[in-house]
């Protein structure tokens, strides 16, 4: 039996994001980043270490979190976050107080535009945080060469101006200034620098594209082709930054971010909390339903309990649909944006949590799982009983030639390959798919019938209302109707069709039932593909040899049995032909194949 820890691994999801290793005393002692989480958190336990902190490290671990993020980047930028507000142990590398850069439009007058470390709640603006200084570095270059910004510290109010108060510097006379200090510049015209400044640091280069080429061109122009690779460089580093990070926005402040995800017997709720647009805290739980709970109802006891236990005076909550829980607190449903987001990546990491718990049953209690998803399917399908027994049929043929069908079994949710048939079509000439359903279903359960087998609790087949009419009038014939549930599946928008209702039944696209019937009804028609394949190449090289005078069907399973193909057969020797099939009709196959050399 697979202890808890060896769980968690086998379940964690292939997925970005950081992961949070906790000592017996249930404290954060490591938290690390990951492309891949269970790749990445797996190569711990896999491998001996060289270095004696990893191996004491990894000694120490009972218990490991996860937080899922969409990109390297996020997860990059929110393993910072957490190093900073918990200082795990083993953590040495980011525990100082240094930060990532950010990108400042300073509010003021004639704003400057400089990097910084620390994010100030003084109304400027902040962009970022970047995981490249390089990128940053580059970025404020660019800005520079394209617009003259003032670096100066100077008030420049209008006062200040007016009275002659400062004189321009160095930075004019070089031309990286246009003399705002001095009223050479209008501040309308600076503002609209800032704009286009904006929207580059954003991402949103279209307007700025122009003057970009244009400048590249002059430059060539006056054969100064260094400076022209130079801006060519920065401008392919710019085209490869992250403007934006999920994970961190200075805008979203001191908010609880709550989401739910629930089946038929369990919610799976995720909170994150944000505090000055970081994640600092996330906690996945499972909800066992004790009665026909709504999404809503779950969610709201949730909230209430997980402010209560993390101690949380949030006085505002993100969720994704509306929540009553009285006057006091601001509930948010956000629409669009990195609200939205923040809500999706909680949506995303209850949606994992689920996955994990599913996949960690499987392992430790198989046959709950199985219980699980027979009785999911029961509902889905709206049959009487649940269906750990169904088989599945599918035709196959080309333009009516050598015509077969497939029949695939199912067991308690997996595939059960000793019970697979196969079947030539005996009764139809032609492309006829409906009546090849119905001789194929009518043999297959007149068998079973005659050997008193096990009969299965659902038959699907592949196709719409005809194959399925089909079906059902084989089931007629030997009076199973009404004993054994039929359904059929469409492959056009995977309709689900039953008898005697002309209305489709629709699955949800991410549910498991139809996930099963999808793999079975696949798993038909790869099985009849396969075989038909494997007849029609049999005809094929039967009908080539079937070409050669006066060489009859004996002669010809003869030469097969000992070549195993018409290619060897032509590429035999006479002597080889003569040892096989005699003199005289080594000879007529010979000269056949080798015309010339007679």
């Amino acid at each position: 039996m697979p202890t808890p820890l060896e769980l968690q691994i086998k379940t964690l999801p292939n997925e970005p994001g950081v992961y949070q290793y906790f000592d017996k005393e249930d404290v954060i002692i490591y938290v690390g980043k990951a492309k891949n989480l269970k790749k990445r958190v797996a190569s711990y336990f896999n491998k001996n270490h060289e270095n004696g902190k990893t191996r004491v490290l990894v000694k120490k671990i009972v218990r490991i979190k996860h937080i899922v993020v969409n990109t390297e980047t996020d997860a990059l930028l929110l393993e910072n976050n957490l190093i900073k507000k918990y200082k795990p142990r083993y953590n040495v590398l980011l525990k100082d107080d240094k930060s990532y850069p950010w990108l400042c439009i300073k509010k003021e007058r004639f704003p400057r535009v400089f990097m910084t470390r620390r994010v100030i709640k003084d109304g400027s603006e902040y962009f970022g945080p970047y995981t490249s200084i390089k990128t940053v570095r580059v970025l404020l270059d660019l800005i520079k060469e394209l617009y003259p910004l003032r670096t100066c510290k100077y008030d420049l109010s209008h006062q200040s101006i007016n009275e002659g108060k400062y004189k321009v510097c160095l930075e004019y006379h070089l031309k990286n200034c246009k003399g705002a200090c001095e009223g050479l510049e209008t501040e309308s015209h600076y503002s609209n620098s800032i704009v286009e400044i904006r929207n580059i640091i954003k991402g949103n280069f279209k307007e700025s594209l122009e003057k970009f080429n244009e400048m590249m061109l002059s430059f060539a122009e006056n054969m100064e082709f260094e400076e022209a690779q130079k801006i060519k460089e920065k401008l392919h580093l710019l085209s490869n930054y992250q403007s934006k990070s999920t994970i961190i926005n200075p805008s979203i402040n001191n908010v609880d971010v709550f989401s739910i995800i629930s089946d038929e017997t369990h919610g799976y709720a995720n909170f994150l909390k944000i505090s000055n647009g970081s994640i600092i805290q996330s906690h996945t739980t499972e909800i066992k339903k004790k009665l026909d709970e709504t999404d809503k109802e779950l969610l709201e006891l949730f909230i209430v309990e997980i402010r209560q236990r993390f101690d949380s005076q949030s006085p505002e909550i993100y969720v994704p649909f509306k929540v009553d829980l009285g006057e006091t607190l601001k509930v948010t449903v956000p629409k669009l944006g990195d609200k939205k987001r923040i809500v999706e990546l909680s949506e995303r990491n209850a949606k994992y949590y689920r996955q994990e718990q599913f996949k960690q049953v499987q392992i430790v209690d198989p046959d709950r799982h199985v219980k699980r998803i027979m009785s999911q399917m029961k509902k889905d399908l709206r049959l009487s009983v649940e269906p750990r027994h169904i088989e599945c049929f599918d035709n196959s043929n080309i333009q009516g030639t050598n015509p077969v069908a497939a029949c695939v079994v199912f067991k308690d949710g997996k595939p059960s390959k000793k019970d697979y048939r196969h079947y030539n079509i005996k009764t139809v000439d032609g492309p006829d798919d409906f009546a090849s359903m119905e001789e194929v279903v009518y043999r297959r359960y007149k068998r079973l019938l005659e050997e008193e087998a096990p009969l299965p609790q659902l038959i699907i087949v592949d196709g719409g209302k005809g194959q399925l009419s089909s079906g059902l009038k084989a089931l007629d014939s030997l009076g199973l109707r009404g004993k054994i549930a039929i359904i059929g599946i469409a492959k056009r928008l995977e309709e689900i069709y039953y008898p005697g209702d002309p209305i489709p039944l629709y699955l949800d696209k991410k549910s498991e039932t139809l996930k099963i019937t999808q793999y079975l009804r696949n798993e038909a028609h790869r099985f009849g593909i396969t075989f038909h394949r494997n007849k029609r190449s049999k005809s094929a090289i039967k009908s080539e040899l079937e070409q050669i005078p006066d060489v009859g069907a004996q002669t010809i399973t003869t030469l097969l049995r000992k070549f195993k193909s018409a290619k060897r057969v032509k590429e035999a020797s006479l002597e080889e032909l003569k040892e096989v099939i005699g003199n005289a009709r080594a000879i007529k196959v010979y000269e056949y194949f080798q015309p010339n050399k007679k």
